[in-house]
């Protein structure tokens, strides 16, 4: 099962103690297999829409978003009780802060019902 782990918000300054430990952390996760990638977004993007066949190009952030997506982790484990429990070990390392949690479906797991 993947997962993307997705950091909202987080109100911890990096410094070279927490950049250490977290370093440690996805070295570990990379070799154990589970990380499949990860990255930090900048929270300013793109916004496209699309409707009544106009598709709208608008440049963020946007005034009305309560919230952006700032980086991402993509992980492979057994069930989704192993991706929380690496997502809480994250935030034990990162501090204060919110994410979220979501399954990836693919060509190979559809989503279900489907």
């Amino acid at each position: 099962m993947r997962f993307l782990m997705m950091t909202t918000e987080t109100e911890s300054v990096p410094d070279e103690r927490l950049m250490a430990e977290m370093g440690r952390f996805i070295e570990e996760m990379s070799r154990a297999g589970v990380l499949l990638a990860t990255g930090g977004l900048d929270p300013r993007a793109t916004r496209i829409t699309s409707s009544g066949g106009k598709v709208t190009v608008t440049d963020g952030p946007y005034t009305e978003a309560k919230e952006a997506v700032v980086g991402f982790a993509l992980i492979e484990t057994r069930t989704k009780e192993e991706a929380v429990e690496l997502s809480k070990r994250f935030w034990r390392i990162a501090g204060d802060g919110a994410g979220v949690i979501q399954q990836v479906f693919g060509p190979e797991d559809p989503m279900p019902g489907r």
